[in-house]
């Protein structure tokens, strides 16, 4: 073999050509997730205004072309000359990777966007983006496409306003698609106005000729509130706070309900830290101490009793924490988790002040609170025994007792999965279909326990759920280890009719309040098993929704018969195994938690105990429905 591996084989990307190169670098995906981010990327320059003062409106417009629309009435992009490059400084902020002014502690106190790379891999990713600049009575215009410069700055205009205008239109010829979806900028909008008192934030989508306005002067309080919609308080005041320590700002805003899990939620500098870091462990820390010492010196906690742990004392809690720091350290490329050790400190000596004062100023809330977390605590022992039986030794032992795990041979989990299944009979057409060295199986018998209206100790009395936890190994609450993960592939197989549907969602519902990490690290799974099969002269085909159907009636011969698959055990294993369990020919859904506080109303309002909200979510939703009858 020749060797002509030289330097003329190496390639300079120069500019923004490497964002077009490999735009998932930049914004995950190519797909609707980062279609959307493009959008945030442009938000967020204009609320870093308003984070630092400058400003106090954003609007966001989606023109009928798919083009966006995001302005602002903050200070303006720079528009002079930069000295060293010769060029406008809004031109190089949109043409250059790393140009901005969140680099300068002068400018921005505090930023969400730290890397530059905002305005410039939105440009790189459009068609066309243009931008305005209103600044010392003038509205000053530049052009892009596709990240070159095709309009200078010039002056196109006089004004009296201060502020930044920027409409950019997607690559078609990058993204698989252009199509925005309300629902999800309108969820992102909220929350940026959430956590920006007093900011107001419009929204308009002259596609469907949609407009909201987000204005909220309570800020987390409001923020709470709104999260807590469909759930039941247990004290009508909700714990507000505000305070800056060591340059460091944190807000706090905290109520219980008669919700059996937590949901506390964490934000740096307006971007959301679902894996939590420094500030949420200080935050904890303080709630526990604090709590823990009210009970105590007001004679609701004895002084030989075991002191609340963390977990009883944040069972039904809604909480955020949203701390403003001037150089903040997160920890992976995908800011998910703070490193600053200096926050902790900070965050859980304000917590603590905050909390004192309201337990004192609000004795009777005081009482609920720490009503709700011992009797959370009766319950985590009374569960002890329950969570012993979820060990793998012993209950894994009878493979052979209906619903008992088949399990695969293989070791690494990364090579391993398993099929939730709903029913023996199903799972027995999975046992004799998969592949068992790299494929378990767990049939499940009927519907699992509805999590949502249980507490744990129930929860852990249920055999259904026993056997899950132990099988993948993990644990549960406070012993959760998602190291010791035993099948990287939790695959959940059910019918494709109702009830099928139902069990599909009363597992999401396990798996988001009790092991959310699943959720993130992408190991949550759903088949998606054939509806149809179309038989002609012994063959058969198979298509998985109406569409595809009608495409194989219109190409089959007379004579063909159409099967409708209503459960897995109508087919046997030979089919199962080529249309939903075979790794090269089956169609598996990743689940992923894009809003985790949509996420949270939506299992909330389908599995909690109001009917209601449940009501008027089926009347808004019945038309995508598909009627199994």
């Amino acid at each position: 073999m020749t060797d002509n591996y030289t330097a003329d084989k190496i390639q300079v990307l120069e500019g923004l050509e490497p964002v077009r190169k490999r735009p998932g670098m930049y914004i995950g995906s190519t797909g609707p997730t980062g279609l959307h981010h493009l959008v945030y990327e442009i938000v967020d320059n204009s609320i870093d205004e308003a984070l630092n003062g400058y400003s106090d409106r954003v609007e966001v417009i989606i023109h009928p072309d798919n083009s966006v629309e995001v302005s602002d009435n903050g200070r303006g992009m720079p528009v002079d000359i930069h000295t060293r490059l010769g060029k406008p400084a809004v031109e190089i902020i949109h043409t250059t990777l790393h140009a901005g002014g969140k680099f300068n502690n002068d400018e921005y106190k505090v930023s969400g966007g730290l890397h530059g790379v905002g305005a410039s891999v939105v440009n790189a990713l459009s068609e066309k983006m243009t931008v305005q600049v209103c600044k010392d009575g003038q509205i000053h215009q530049i052009v892009f496409s596709r990240g070159e410069v095709t309009e200078p700055l010039r002056v196109v205009g006089t004004t009296t306003e201060t502020g930044s205008r920027t409409t950019f239109l997607a690559d078609d010829t990058i993204f698989e698609t252009v199509e925005y979806d309300y629902k999800t900028i309108e969820n992102r909008l909220r929350e940026k106005a959430f956590l920006n008192k007093g900011v107001r934030i419009e929204y308009t989508d002259e596609r469907v000729d949609k407009h909201s306005v987000f204005h909220y002067e309570g800020g987390l309080r409001e923020f709470v509130e709104y999260i807590n919609t469909n759930k039941k308080p247990l004290h009508s005041n909700i714990l507000y706070g505000e305070r800056i320590r060591d340059d460091i700002g944190v807000e706090i805003a905290l109520q219980y309900t008669d919700q059996y899990t937590e949901g506390v939620y964490s934000f740096v500098n307006n971007i959301n830290t679902p894996e939590g870091g420094t500030h949420l462990t200080g935050f904890r820390s303080a709630v526990t101490r604090v709590v823990n010492d009210y009970a105590r010196s007001h004679n609701l906690l004895k002084d030989n009793d075991d002191a609340l742990t963390g977990e009883d004392i944040r069972e039904g809690m809604t909480a955020v924490i949203s701390i403003k720091v001037s150089d903040p350290q997160f920890e992976g490329q995908t800011k998910a988790k703070l490193g600053n050790s200096e926050v902790r400190g900070a965050v859980e000596s304000i917590t603590a002040d905050i909390l004192n004062q309201y337990l004192s100023e609000n004795p009777s809330d005081a009482r609920v609170i720490i009503d709700k977390s011992i009797r959370s605590a009766k319950a985590r022992i009374a569960a002890r025994k329950a969570r012993d039986l979820t060990r793998r030794k012993g209950l894994l032992e009878g493979f052979s007792l209906p619903g008992a795990l088949w399990d695969c041979s293989e070791k690494d989990p990364a090579l391993s999965e398993i099929f939730l299944v709903e029913g023996n009979s199903a799972g027995g057409s999975a046992k004799d279909a998969r592949d068992s060295k790299t494929q378990a199986v767990l049939p499940l018998r009927g519907k699992i326990l509805n999590v949502e209206k249980a507490n744990f100790a129930r929860i852990l009395s249920s055999e259904q759920i026993r056997n899950m936890i132990t099988a993948f190994g993990v644990g549960i609450g406070d012993e959760f280890d998602e190291s010791k993960l035993r099948y990287h592939k939790i695959i959940i197989m059910t019918d494709a009719d109702v009830d099928g549907a139902h069990i599909r969602t009363l597992l999401l519902t396990f798996f988001f309040r009790y092991m959310p990490a699943l959720f993130e690290q992408g190991h949550i799974y759903i088949a998606q098993p054939p509806l149809y099969g179309v038989k002609y002269r012994g063959k058969i085909q198979y298509a998985f929704g109406e569409e595809e159907l009608r495409q194989l009636q219109k190409n089959s011969p007379s004579g063909a018969s159409i099967q409708r698959y209503k459960g897995l055990g109508e087919m046997d294993a030979e089919q199962l195994w080529d249309t939903t369990m075979d790794p090269e020919n089956r169609l598996l859904l990743k689940v992923k938690v894009e809003d985790a506080i949509e996420a949270d109303q939506i299992f909330t309002t389908l599995m909690g105990d109001a009917v209601e909200p449940r009501r008027m979510f089926i009347q808004e939703n019945a038309r995508f429905a598909e009627l199994d009858i």
